[in-house]
Parts: C-alpha cells; structure tokens; sequence
C-alpha cells in the first residue's frame, strides 16, 4: 500500500471516531498544517520521476479534497452537537411562573422636587441651575454677606483651598446671582439643588437640599411675595386655606426680611398643615436688598423683587410624615418603598401632586 493509501485511511479511521472540536482540529493540523502529512506529500512531488509525477499528484490533490471535505463536515458535526448539548443543558421550562419583576420607586426628595416645580412652572417660573463648587464671592460676597459673619466661619462652611476661595455651596443663592450676571431683568427664577454645611443630627445633614426663588421686576413689592408663598403652600400641602404669618427676621441678602410660619394642628398624633392654633416655621424670605442688585450691575432705580429659600427635605417631611432627615440619605430599599412614587406617576397641578 503506498504511503498516500495509508495515509487517507489511517485518517479516515480517525475521523470516523467520536470527537471534539479540539481533537478534530489537530487532525486537520497533522495534514495540512505547516509540517502537515499531506502538505509534506506536496513537497515531495518535485523528486518523484516524471512518468509518475501527474498521476501522484492527481492521486495527492483527490485524496486531500476527500479528507478536507471530511474534515470541513466533522467540524460541522461537532459544533452542531455541542450546541445541542448546551441548549439541552439550559433549556428553560415554558411552563413556570414568571420571575416577579421589582420596579423602582422615585425618591422623596425628587419627588417633592419635582412637586415644587411644578407649581412654580404654573406662576411663570423659569428653573435654573448651577455648580455645587462654587467661589467665595458668588456665595457669599456678592450676598451682601459681611467679612465677619458667622456664615463664613468654617464650622459652617466646607472649604475646599486654603485661602478660602472655593467652596461647596451652603444655598442655592449663587444660582440667582450667576443668572443676574448672565442675563438681563426682569428674572423671575427657583434654583433647586443640594447645599452642604457642616451640621448633622436628627432635622440637620450635612448635604441637604434647597430650592430658592427670586423676582425682580418693576414694582415688585411684599404683596407679590405674599401672594406667590400663599399660592404655592396652598397647592403644595393640598388644601384650600391657609394659616400664614411673616415674622421679622434678618438675612444679609434681604431687607426686610421675614420667616414665614403657617398654621397647623395635630390629629391622630399626626401633623394636619392648613388650621389649627399652633404655628410651624416653614421658610425665610423679604425683598432682595439693594446691594445685591448693584453686585450684578442691576439698576436699583428701576427694578427692586423679593426672594425666599425653602429647605426641600423639610417639605418632604412634613408632607410625607417622615420624622428622621437621615433616612433621606440611609439608601434603605425597605424605606424608599415604602416612601417611595411611582417613577410613572409624574406631578402636576391637574392630576394631582402626590397621587
């Protein structure tokens, strides 16, 4: 038998045999890789005598066809059935019960965010945003907040340099300003957002968040201020009156300047916001002071407007019953779920804020 017989049978034995991928492909390599049986033969074809070189190599070329054909086709086989196995070994019951599917619930806080806009976006609101790292002056400076104030002291404040220059914001307040400078009156805007001071405890936390509202305009005066307060507390808490009262405060950015309380009662050892004899700080505000106009170049003479800072998670807590500021920030499944909203259900004043 000549070496080309032997070698076509002594592989087509082989191939007939159960095998894998991996050993199907060496045997392709043992013929026809670089040092490969057959591809030996093909350079053997030059010293064989000339009367037997065209029916050697007519003999070589069918004989490596038929093998590389086999070849080619076991492959085939191979990964044809090692799919089939695999399917096998994950095949899915069609007859189970469907996995149940755990939809996520919108935080309170963006929840009551996107309440508080809502409303604002009804009385001709613009939102605005800014950097949480903001620069000295626009936070404070350019507030009309004085050198010696305890709002600067770093108790207060987190720094982020030496010098005291940068800093996370501790209001929403540079928000206004950078809008002021940008762009030219009337602004009639709320900046929501996270602010940072260094407090933490049951009511406090050291990142919370605020939403603070600015008009200026001409004739603008404390009337318009209480009427917008009136309407947006009535609308948020959802009821069709309101106890309200301004008390004299202080703010370096307002004169004069107020904290606003309304009233409420208590029922069933729970907080009912609208009646009653007692009475709840729930902002501060007055009308923005004429040295913060003249900081961003606005004219005093022709354009006065009030401002009012509203603590968001506060809102969130009274509306929502929550009685601890830290849950807010504890990142507890059990809590958001049981506080938390439908990520569908989107707030607005004909719907309904808090369906």
């Amino acid at each position: 038998m000549s070496d080309l017989k032997k070698i076509k049978e002594e592989f087509l034995s082989k191939l007939k045999s159960k095998l894998n991928l991996l050993e199907v492909n060496q045997i392709k390599t043992d013929l026809f890789g670089k040092n490969g049986l057959i591809t030996n033969q093909f350079k053997k074809i030059g010293s064989i005598p000339e009367s037997e070189r065209k029916n050697y190599a007519s003999e070589l070329n069918l004989i490596k066809d038929e093998l590389m054909n086999l070849i080619n086709l076991k492959i085939s086989e191979v990964e044809i059935a090692e799919v089939n196995q695999k399917l096998q070994k994950e095949k899915i019951d069609v007859t189970l019960p469907e996995r149940p599917i755990s939809r996520g619930k919108i935080h309170p806080v963006s929840q009551t965010i996107d309440e508080i806009s809502s409303i604002f976006s009804e009385i001709g609101f613009s939102i605005e945003e800014g950097p949480d790292v903001e620069n000295e002056y626009n936070n404070f400076t350019a507030l009309n907040t004085p050198d010696h104030h305890p709002a600067r002291d770093m108790h207060d404040t987190f720094y982020l340099d030496e010098k005291k220059q940068k800093l996370l914001r501790t209001h929403t307040s540079p928000v206004q300003i950078r809008t002021m400078l940008n762009d030219k009156p009337p602004f009639k805007i709320i900046a929501p957002g996270r602010t940072y001071r260094s407090d933490s405890d049951q009511t406090h936390a050291p990142m919370f968040h605020q939403v603070e509202g600015l008009h200026i305009d001409k004739d603008i005066n404390m009337g318009h201020l209480k009427g917008c307060l009136n309407y947006f507390i009535k609308e948020f808490f959802e009821v069709d009156k309101i106890k309200m009262r301004f008390r004299p405060s202080h703010f370096p950015f307002t004169e004069p300047s107020a904290e606003v309380d309304i009233g409420y009662k208590i029922e069933d050892g729970k907080i009912v916001i609208g009646e009653g004899d007692k009475w709840l700080e729930i902002l501060g505000c007055g009308m923005v002071h004429p040295n913060v106009l003249k900081n961003v170049k606005v004219d005093t003479d022709k354009y006065q407007g009030y401002a009012f800072g509203i603590g968001i998670d506060r809102l969130a807590m009274l509306k929502y019953g929550i009685n601890d500021l830290r849950a807010f920030f504890e990142c507890d499944y059990r809590w958001l779920n049981h506080f938390g909203f439908d990520p569908l259900d989107v707030p607005t004043n004909y719907r309904g804020l808090s369906r």
